[in-house]
């Protein structure tokens, strides 16, 4: 299937009808695209986290008189389907069902089993509205085919089973058929609904662009393309028409919200190219990512990460001593946690946690036992509400005179830790969180404007 696009829709682009409707002209515009992947439409998701997190009754029917109220008034715009409204009405009653049962007792299982409701009424409806245009489309379970492991929340896909249901389940129908699916969810073997934590749906978009052997895999969101920052923050920052699959990664890790940063894993193994653009306006284009790009210059973007701690770790015992580090990412691993950036001294070891998680209730990763762990191998100390900013860009770490463009501007802010070095793609520092917006400003307006 050389031609199969697979587009993606996000929460905005099927928010409500009109969403919806501009989504379905992108889609039936190119008879290239053959699989569209769905988000829940927008405040859904939240709303069933927040039953999932159990609550009394009162709250509980608010809430699903919200999701019930944001599906509606989609339901309405369409012709009457007597079909269609029993099965999002016993969807709705599923939801109802299962907050119940998280009101006496939560788990991360009943978690994604209640989340996955919003992809599942989305598509329903977006399939509807495409056959009520006269177009052959048809409704599919992702889950089928999405086979992960285990851990709730945060599901990883076992891309092998994968490849070989898409090819048996999907692959066949492509032909005859227009498929709408799920993003966000999948099962595990013993049938269990999973999620694979927010942004996810990209994630998934990319997967079965993987497992089709898709020309191209499209990201529709509300914003057309990747810029040099969030234009909210520099209203001058220029769109990036094309940009490498190494560069868009390190954004989208270090905060870029346009891309979940797994979301180019599969693209990047099979050489797939993506494009991100915006469906409330597809007319004016957007950013072509891909394997390589011509002349990739030193400076390309610049993301922000809020919201950082930076722990710490003070011991002695560190002093031409052996295994304290190892012990040290030991505590980290067994509860879960991976490092973003760490510097280190004869005596102390200082490391950032992106302590907002990307489970899917976010909590917070520092907990009293992991604390408590530390504690007693060494001296924590904890500082947050701090804020990184990454400069993006192509051999820094062989360029001359990047310290003077970046430090020269930086005068007027305190920088708390920086990381240089490691990769040639980028340059990380830490900043007190209520400075961030001004450094992006300064930064940007230097080096790009």
């Amino acid at each position: 299937m050389t031609n199969t696009i697979i587009a993606k829709f996000g929460g905005t682009s099927v928010a409500d009808a009109d969403a919806m409707n501009r989504s379905a002209d992108i889609v039936l515009s190119n008879p290239d695209v053959r699989v569209v992947v769905l988000s829940a439409s927008a405040g859904v998701t939240n709303l069933l986290v927040a039953l999932a997190e159990g609550c009394e009754q009162e709250k509980r029917h608010d809430l699903i008189d919200q999701i019930r109220r944001i599906q509606y008034a989609i339901l309405g715009s369409l012709r009457e389907s007597v079909v269609l409204r029993e099965e999002i009405d016993r969807l709705l009653e599923n939801i109802t069902m299962l907050s119940e049962a998280a009101a006496l007792a939560t788990s991360a299982a009943l978690t994604d089993e209640l989340v996955s409701h919003g992809e599942l009424i989305s598509t329903l409806l977006f399939v509807e509205l495409v056959r009520q245009r006269g177009v052959e489309a048809e409704w599919f379970d992702v889950r089928k085919v999405m086979r992960t492991n285990d851990r709730f929340g945060r599901a990883e896909p076992d891309t092998r089973a994968l490849h070989e249901m898409a090819q048996l389940h999907l692959a066949p129908r492509l032909r005859e058929t227009l498929i709408v699916t799920q993003g966000f969810i999948g099962s595990e073997d013993k049938g269990r609904t999973t999620t694979l934590g927010r942004g996810g749906s990209d994630y998934t978009a990319a997967l079965l662009g993987e497992a089709l052997g898709a020309a191209r895999v499209d990201i529709w969101t509300d914003v057309p393309g990747i810029y040099t920052t969030d234009p909210r923050i520099v209203p001058a920052a220029r769109r990036i028409d094309e940009i490498g699959f190494s560069e868009a990664a390190e954004m989208a890790t270090f905060g870029a919200k346009i891309l979940h940063p797994a979301t180019l894993l599969p693209a990047v193994r099979s050489d797939i190219p993506v494009f991100v653009g915006s469906s409330k306006d597809p007319a004016a284009g957007g950013t072509l990512v891909c394997n390589k790009t011509n002349q990739p210059p030193l400076f390309r973007a610049l993301a922000l990460r809020r919201n950082q701690t930076l722990l710490t770790l003070h011991s002695l015992n560190m002093l031409h001593a052996r295994g304290f580090l190892a012990e040290v990412f030991g505590i980290l691993a067994r509860h879960s946690i991976s490092v973003d950036l760490i510097t280190t001294s004869e005596v102390s070891v200082a490391l950032t946690l992106d302590t907002t998680g990307s489970c899917t209730s976010g909590n917070s990763l520092l907990t009293t036992a992991l604390l408590t762990e530390l504690s007693s191998l060494c001296r924590v100390e904890v500082e947050e509400n701090l804020a990184l900013v990454a400069l993006i860009g192509n051999d820094l770490s062989r360029a001359c005179g990047v310290g003077k463009e970046v430090f020269g501007v930086m005068e007027p802010f305190n920088i708390r830790m920086i990381c240089y070095g490691a990769s040639s793609h980028n340059l990380c520092f830490l900043v007190p969180g209520e400075n961030a917006e001004h450094v992006i400003q300064a930064l940007h307006k230097n080096l790009f404007e």
